[in-house]
Order: structure tokens, then C-alpha cells, then sequence
């Protein structure tokens, strides 16, 4: 625990002094300057709740709090990695450290928060030497959701696979959508792929459907035996999870507001934002097809990712 706390004091100075650097220098995050200072802000409190963690002072709702404004800051690093692997840059470097910097203290304080409490008996020795759960199967109902969440996404899945076999959606042919890829400076593997009609996002999909039963299936937790030399061994914790907390903090939040966007976009209250290549009813039909994947496989990944974060911890292994 007072490791723990000194971690987190360490990711909030590290925090105070980006986020100075950037409003002092008039460097912009998400575009505009003030960021910065609530960067600093945030670093700050959290380097004072490290602190009070290793003097042992009771400060977990403080922490939670802290965690929730780290995870509202990282995202959209989902996209920025996408985009550093596929188009071999980001929109810009500053955000892209910034979301960094905030997944990394979303963790330490939540595990953090989720350490004994000052006071209580036991302590790390406390949990040493337990068995690890049983490998189990989600509750119906999460299952329930990770077929929607699957769902959800085989439209996106098939629009992109149209596109990368040459065909047209929506009005836009797939000669049209690799143009736009050489446009807009895509990777070479991004063009290599499309080439042999595959998509790279359209993969990266049926990556994350693979993550989300992984979640919700016991060989989530133990390493079937197709994976040879891992066969029969546990699954950190941590492999599983960091990517799907990762992808329901952008996801989520991404396709639902992108959906009440879309939906004032269809009522006539506002216009979309027309791409390059596509019409306003072009764009409307491609956006919900997107929209619609994300937020379903978001909330799916999010539910999922919470029943595995229980099914996996020391309290699952204690009541069995």
C-alpha cells in the first residue's frame, strides 16, 4: 500500500509538471490552452492523496474521484494508437501524451483504492499464498451482453470487408476508400492489407469480439490448450483487462454520443460533418453503422470486463 502510494505521488507530479509545461509554454491540449492547468490541478491533488495513502490516512473516495478524472482524460488513446500503428502518426503529440499519462494513473489509483484499508488487519501478506478462483463462465445476462456487443458490431465488419473486396456501401466504392487511405498518408501495412482485401480496423473488430468472449468464457482465465506452451497456466489478470478497460473507455462513451449526434443529424436540428468522399446521406448511413458498433461493443466490453474484474479477484477465490 505505501508503494502503491508513492507510485501515484510520482504520476502526480509527473502530471503537474506537463501540465505546467504545457500552459506555460502555451502548448494547446484537446485545442486550447487551459487543459494544462487542470492537468497540473489534477496532479497536484493526486500527488497530496499519494501522500496521505502512505501516511496511512483514509482517502479512498478521493482516490476513486481522482480515477474517474484520469479516465475521462485518457480518452480517445484508443484511436491514437490505431492511428500510430496504421498512419504511422497521431493528430497531435501533446493529447497523445496527455491520454498516456492518464491511463497509466488510472490504474495506480485504482489499485490503489482497491488496497487494504489504512488500519486493517492483514495487508498484502493477507492475500499471499491463496489459490486463485476457478475458472468460470460469466452470468447469463453478461453473456447476454457479449453476444449484442458481438452483434452489434457485424455490420462495421461488413461494410469495411465490401469496401476492402472492391465493393460499394452507401454510395462509396472501395477504389474510393483506398484512394482516401494513400490521401490521407496511411501505412504501408494499412495499403498492403486493403490490397489483400483486408481491412485493418475490420481485424482490429474481430480482435476485440475475440477480447470480449475471452471475458466472459472461462478460457479467459486459463489458457486453453490450443496456445501450446501457455496451455493449462493462468491468465495474469492484467492481460485481459487493461486492453478492454482501455477500449470501454473510449468506445463507449465514442459511439453514445456519437449516436445522439447522429440523432439530431437525422432530425434535422444540425448537419453532419461531410467526409471527403461521401454525401450528407452517405455519411449518416456509414457514421450510424460505426456509431452503433461502438457503443454496443463499449457497454458490451465495459459490463464484461466488470463481471471478469469479480469473477478473477481474491473475494471470488474467498467465497468459493
Amino acid at each position: 500500500m505505501v508503494r502503491n502510494g508513492w507510485a501515484v505521488t510520482g504520476w502526480g507530479l509527473g502530471c503537474v509538471g506537463f501540465g505546467l509545461g504545457c500552459a506555460l509554454s502555451g502548448t494547446e491540449l484537446f485545442g486550447a490552452v487551459w487543459p494544462g492547468w487542470v492537468v497540473a490541478g489534477v496532479g497536484a491533488v493526486s500527488a497530496a492523496a499519494g501522500l496521505a495513502v502512505v501516511r496511512r490516512k483514509p482517502v479512498r473516495r478521493l482516490l476513486w474521484l481522482l480515477c474517474g478524472s484520469a479516465a475521462v482524460g485518457a480518452w480517445g488513446l484508443l484511436m491514437d494508437v490505431v492511428t500510430l500503428l496504421f498512419g504511422q502518426r497521431v493528430d497531435s503529440v501533446p493529447d497523445t501524451v496527455e491520454r498516456a499519462l492518464a491511463v497509466v494513473g488510472a490504474v495506480l489509483l485504482a489499485c490503489t483504492a482497491l488496497g487494504p484499508r489504512p488500519g486493517a488487519g492483514g495487508g498484502p501478506d493477507r492475500r499471499a499464498g491463496r489459490a486463485a478462483p476457478a475458472p468460470t463462465a460469466a452470468p447469463p445476462i453478461v453473456q447476454l451482453a457479449a453476444w449484442a456487443g458481438t452483434l452489434a458490431f457485424v455490420p462495421y465488419v461488413l461494410m469495411k470487408l465490401v469496401w476492402a473486396l472492391g465493393g460499394s456501401f452507401a454510395g462509396i466504392g472501395g477504389d474510393q476508400m483506398y484512394a482516401s487511405y494513400v490521401h490521407n498518408g496511411s501505412s504501408g501495412l494499412w495499403l498492403a492489407l486493403e490490397r489483400w482485401g483486408l481491412d485493418a480496423t475490420m481485424l482490429l473488430a474481430l480482435l476485440g469480439v475475440f477480447l470480449l468472449w475471452g471475458l466472459v468464457r472461462p478460457w479467459g482465465q486459463v489458457f486453453p490448450r490450443w496456445t501450446l506452451p501457455l496451455s493449462g497456466r493462468r491468465v495474469p489478470r492484467w492481460l485481459p483487462l487493461t486492453p478492454a478497460l482501455l477500449g470501454a473507455a473510449t468506445l463507449a462513451p465514442y459511439g453514445l454520443f456519437g449516436m445522439g449526434y447522429l440523432t439530431l443529424c437525422t432530425a434535422g436540428v444540425t448537419r453532419i460533418r461531410l467526409g471527403e468522399l461521401a454525401g450528407e446521406q452517405s455519411a449518416l448511413e456509414i457514421a450510424w453503422v460505426g456509431m452503433c458498433g461502438f457503443a454496443g461493443y463499449g457497454v458490451a466490453l465495459m459490463v464484461a470486463a466488470r463481471s471478469y474484474w469479480r469473477r478473477t479477484g481474491v473475494r471470488a477465490a474467498e467465497a468459493r
